[in-house]
């Protein structure tokens, strides 16, 4: 297995030879629904999970231990806690990331709106993290029962640091970029420095529009983030974002979606701009895809 791609009408795998010079494309797998996000275990090789939402089942999760030979929903799949006050009501699992190295058998959900969940069986049984998901100030983070984004809001880019299980970041599109450092008891913004051109005061301490939110697992203490208001760099364990994206071509700008990371050099990333005009199209700059490198 070369790639595992997500769409909106499934999930298929590309194949590559040795120089990856062809590539062999699989037949689709849950073909015309919406795969969120298809991850594969890296501490084992062969579990590999997908978010998915399909029109019978709603949002649920499965998982393949044969790299999608076969595949088993879950049993409990990522929910809210029934009855609760909020009356949340999940609509979709967005975001999957392997916990701690340590750890084999945990995994940890996003959803919309902003849930946290986890499993500890490599994602077969979900319990909700209520430290996030009942914080006394998550209807205020996540501006509940607002959803401010076409799909719903969501929370995305679970980062756990790979020296400490006990310390992770989310990401709210919207609200903002967020860490705790009890295993998911307690929170609190980590957004000084980066922008928000949308509200009267354009450095408030949560309300933000990330998109994408990495850690360099060479240089932990270096995050990155591709967001509404551009792309940043934040050096721990400073809190302050940097918009590095003000580098970027003034006639392409610093508004995209995905950053990605090099696996090895914690000063080289990836981004794949698009057009930010006031009209918000979602397309490449001027219709051509187009790729930046720092």
């Amino acid at each position: 297995m070369g790639l595992v791609v997500g769409t909106r009408k499934g999930v298929f795998f590309l194949d590559g030879d040795e120089d990856r010079s062809v590539w062999t494309l699989s037949e689709p797998h849950f073909l015309g629904h919406v795969a969120q996000h298809v991850v594969l275990d890296p501490r084992n090789g062969t579990r590999l999970l997908a978010a998915m939402r399909t029109g019978h089942l709603g949002p649920t999760v499965f998982w393949s231990d044969d790299r999608g030979g076969s595949w088993n929903e879950a049993t409990t799949p990522p929910a809210f806690h029934s009855g609760e006050e909020l009356q949340r009501s999940l609509s979709a699992v967005f975001w999957l990331t392997p916990g701690h190295p340590d750890e084999p058998g945990v995994w940890f959900a996003g959803g919309s709106p902003q849930g946290l969940f986890t499993t500890a069986d490599g994602g077969d049984t979900w319990v909700p993290v209520d430290g996030w998901n009942d914080h006394p100030m998550w209807p205020t983070w996540a501006e509940w029962p607002e959803q401010n984004t076409p799909d719903g809001s969501m929370l995305h880019s679970v980062i756990v640091d790979p020296r400490d299980a006990a310390h992770m970041y989310v990401g709210l599109s919207s609200g903002g970029v967020f860490e705790t450092t009890d295993r998911g008891a307690d929170w609190h913004p980590l957004n000084a420095g980066c922008e928000a051109t949308f509200f009267p005061d354009p450095y408030p301490e949560f309300g933000h529009d990330p998109h994408c939110v990495r850690l360099h697992p060479a240089q932990p203490d270096r995050l990155y983030q591709q967001n509404h208001c551009g792309i940043y760099r934040m050096e721990r364990p400073e809190g302050r974002w940097e918009r590095i994206g003000r580098a970027m071509p003034t006639d392409v700008g610093d508004i995209g979606f995905p950053i990605e990371l090099h696996p090895r050099d914690p000063d080289t990333a990836w981004v794949f701009p698009m057009d930010g005009t006031d009209v918000w199209p979602r397309t490449s700059p001027d219709g051509r895809p187009g790729v930046y490198v720092t």
